[in-house]
């Protein structure tokens, strides 16, 4: 297991991960200290907890947003291809029974 220190608002934090992620870890500490100033005049300077929370809202948004957009070369997005699909299905139902009651069939 490896060990990695991020700094977050000037404050040193050691996490513990697989060996080989030391990189990402570092990675993910920077989005978090790219926040922290921002987060930060958000709580009203109360405290690095609320700091915290802060930065895990804007994260929260822009990962809740990005899951909104579609796909880079997609024209719609997974959830209206899903909604697509149901409403084809529905519609693919409504034939069959359709076709079945105009042979007679149950």
């Amino acid at each position: 297991m490896a060990e990695v220190t991020i700094l977050v608002g000037d404050r040193p934090h050691t996490v513990y991960c697989q060996d080989g992620g030391e990189d990402r870890v570092r990675m993910l500490g920077q989005m978090l200290d790219q926040r922290w100033s921002a987060a930060l005049r958000a709580s009203g300077g109360h405290n690095g907890e609320r700091a915290l929370l802060f930065v895990s809202l804007m994260l929260a948004d822009a990962l809740e947003e990005a899951e909104r957009r579609p796909p880079a070369g997609a024209a719609v997005s997974e959830a209206a291809l899903a909604r697509i699909a149901e409403r084809l299905e529905g519609l693919a139902d409504a034939l069959d029974e359709e076709g079945r009651s105009e042979d007679g069939r149950p």
